[in-house]
Order: C-alpha cells, then sequence, then structure tokens
C-alpha cells in the first residue's frame, strides 16, 4: 500500500508533464492486464482496444466519438510507449518552461484531435488504404504539436545533443516532420498521417497567434497591434511654421521592454505593476 501511496503523492506534486505519463502508464499496465485475463478464457480480444483505439471509418466514429481522443493513450508494445514517453519528457518540460502547464494540456489533447481527423480523412482518401485496416494508437500526435509548436515559437533555441553538440529547434523540427513524411509510404502511414495532423496543429495556431501570446479559446490581446506613430501637431502663426511632437518616449521604453519580456518568458512572468502598466496603455 505504500508503494501505492507513494505514486499518489507524485502524481498529485507532479506537473501537467509527469501527470501525463503517469495516465499513460496506468492505461498502459491495465490494457496488458485486460489482455492477460482474456486471454486465459482463450478470448483473443482486446476490448480496451476495441473500444477506445480510433478506427478509421467514419461509422465506427459516429459511434464511439470518444476515441477520436482516447487513442492518445494507447499503446500497442512496450518500445511504443517508452519513446513516447521519453518524448514527452523532455519536449513537454521545454514547452512549460515558456507556456502554462493547460496550455500544454491544450495542445496534447488538440494535437489529438487533429492529428485523429486526417488519419481518419486519408484512409478515406487515399489509395494506398484500400487493402489495409489497422486502428490507431499512440501519444505522438499530441507530441508532436507540443514539439512543432514550442519549435515555431522559439525556432533559434539552442538544445545539447549527446556526440552531436548544440541544435537549433527547428532543425530537429525538421528532421521530426521529415521522418513522418517520408513514413508515409511505409507500413504506419496512418500513423504518420496522424503525427502530421498534430504538428499541422501546433505550427499553424502559434504562427497565427498574435505576437506569439497564446490564449486558445479567447480572442488575442490588442496590447500586441501595431503601434500608432506618435501624435504629431502643429502650430501655425503668421512669421512662421511651428512643430512640437508629444513625447512618449518614457512609457514607449517601458512597453518595449515588456513586450520583449512577454516574448522570451510569457506573459505570465510580468510582475503585477508590469500588468497594470500594460492594461492601462492598452486602454489608451
Amino acid at each position: 500500500m505504500s508503494f501505492i501511496n507513494e505514486i499518489k503523492s507524485r502524481y498529485k506534486g507532479g506537473n501537467i508533464v509527469e501527470k501525463l505519463i503517469y495516465i499513460n502508464i496506468a492505461v498502459f499496465v491495465i490494457t496488458l492486464l485486460s489482455k492477460v485475463f482474456f486471454k486465459l478464457y482463450k478470448n483473443n480480444t482486446n476490448y480496451i482496444m476495441e473500444w477506445f483505439s480510433l478506427r478509421p471509418y467514419a461509422s465506427e466514429l459516429l459511434v464511439k466519438p470518444w476515441s477520436i481522443i482516447s487513442y492518445g493513450f494507447l499503446h500497442d508494445g512496450f518500445i511504443h510507449i517508452i519513446f513516447n514517453l521519453i518524448a514527452l519528457y523532455y519536449i513537454g518540460n521545454l514547452f512549460i518552461q515558456y507556456f502554462t502547464q493547460k496550455q500544454l494540456l491544450n495542445f496534447y489533447i488538440l494535437g489529438t484531435l487533429f492529428g485523429g481527423l486526417l488519419f481518419v480523412l486519408s484512409y478515406n482518401y487515399f489509395p494506398l488504404f484500400e487493402d489495409r485496416f489497422v486502428p490507431l494508437v499512440g501519444a505522438s500526435a499530441g507530441i508532436s504539436a507540443i514539439f512543432i509548436g514550442i519549435a515555431t515559437y522559439m525556432p533559434n533555441y539552442q538544445l545539447k545533443i549527446p556526440l552531436i553538440g548544440f541544435i537549433k529547434v527547428w532543425h530537429l523540427a525538421a528532421i521530426w516532420v521529415g521522418f513522418d513524411v517520408l513514413g508515409l509510404i511505409g507500413n504506419n502511414a496512418g500513423g504518420n498521417f496522424a503525427h502530421l495532423g498534430g504538428s499541422l496543429f501546433g505550427f499553424l495556431y502559434v504562427y497565427k497567434a498574435s505576437n506569439k501570446e497564446l490564449n486558445l479559446w479567447g480572442t488575442f490581446s490588442s496590447w500586441f497591434e501595431k503601434k500608432e506613430k506618435p501624435l504629431k501637431t502643429v502650430h501655425k502663426s503668421g512669421k512662421k511654421k511651428q512643430s512640437t511632437v508629444k513625447n512618449n518616449t518614457p512609457n514607449q521604453q517601458q512597453i518595449d521592454a515588456i513586450l520583449d519580456k512577454i516574448s522570451k518568458s510569457g506573459y505570465d512572468t510580468l510582475t503585477k505593476s508590469e500588468k497594470e502598466f500594460l492594461f492601462k496603455q492598452g486602454k489608451r
């Protein structure tokens, strides 16, 4: 019981990346145990896979609509889950250095959703899949959304790779996507379509986000719109023309410093006074 309590304590105290890893491991263990149980009765049907994996036909998706998300927590084999969870650990912890844990969860879920949709669409469109029927499982689409999202936000960030040295994140992202594109002609073409769907979501969302300020369900703040030029007032007299320019230099410099801080570290890193100042400037 102490072991179970320790796991519960670690889960409660962990960040969202660790929680997702624990959930994926728990689902994997339950899937294995159910498979063993039904094997004892000479039943080869894995009912968890049957009900929660994503099938490529729209008719089955209508019957099991939850499968468009639930497949992202299932894995087919030990190697499959190990590689996915290692990638989730490193990529996810890099992501939450710049964004919130809620945003990571949104990327994981919505990346899984977009990956599942592209999987179903490709299966019903391309002749390549006419003689294939492989249900979709795995967290790769959600992980792809997180990775390509952070690579789009900070492409020149450098990671140290053993035996290679420092390499920019966008280089790794290009290799990641390149392998998925090449995999479209392999045995896991459906899975690679799902990965590309997650990657596409991650890229498009961050690319379209105003000044890379992420707010998945709301409109983007007007604070980050293009600033107007300082007001110029011209006074005329009978002798000569004089012009005076409204001086906003101190305020503008402070705004630029705050925006630079947001672009590097995220809005949540601002102090209360900085947020209040930015709010007052945005209302002018």
